[in-house]
């Protein structure tokens, strides 16, 4: 069964482990996770469960919000999203799920907003190769052939420069360093999309082995 949680990226730090090992880490604040709504085939066409995350100040929030969070006796949340295949009997409206639900060593799959980078290269967006560097080549960071001449036209889908990043990204198969039950805290190895102070959703891995 899927588990998940929704939290904020506060930064990266490094560990040790017991062994001596340095391990590199995403801090996540996860506090304040309540469960808005329980959805169920008979309902709603599909089972999942739908976690809201961070505090919304009233001014900002519009009625069906208000509505749909006192169903929960909580307040709109600015951060909404579900977990499908989740086990709706471990969770009740309006529940806090805390940290705890994961444990050390589990593996997680995080899902998040990668960091804009505005309007890039083709080289530095897709990865393409430069033109010779040679005097008079004359050929060196462009984006290459533009296809055929018979259509003249650029086919859909040119790999071409364009605004970077910005996109919805999921990291797979990330290792739980340590569970901070205290602070609300998860310790995940390595690193997650987006900047600091995003927003992101963690859940358990798809493809873990």
């Amino acid at each position: 069964m899927t588990k998940g949680i929704l939290g904020r990226k506060i930064g990266m730090t490094q560990v040790f482990a017991e062994n001596g090992e340095l391990i590199p880490v995403t801090v996540v604040e996860v506090a304040g996770n309540v469960v808005l709504q329980k959805k169920s085939v008979e309902t709603d066409g599909y089972e999942a469960v739908q976690i809201g995350f961070g505090e919304k100040r009233e001014k900002l929030s519009n009625k069906p919000e208000k509505g749909h969070a006192s169903k929960a006796n909580t307040a709109p949340k600015r951060f909404v999203r579900e977990f499908r295949d989740a086990n709706l009997g471990e969770y009740e409206l309006g529940q806090e799920v805390k940290v705890d639900i994961f444990a050390e060593g589990e593996v997680v799959d995080v899902t998040g907003v990668s960091k804009g980078k505005g309007f890039q290269g083709s080289i530095k967006r897709h990865g393409q190769s430069r033109g010779p560097m040679s005097h008079g080549s004359r050929y060196h960071r462009r984006p290459g052939s533009m296809g055929p001449v018979a259509p003249n036209r650029v086919f859909k889908g040119k790999l071409l420069p364009g605004r970077m990043g910005g996109d919805q990204i999921t990291v797979q198969n990330l290792t739980i360093v340590k569970v901070d039950a205290e602070r609300n805290l998860l310790l995940i190895k390595g690193n997650v999309p987006g900047a600091r102070k995003s927003l992101l959703k963690i859940k358990s891995a798809v493809k873990a082995k």
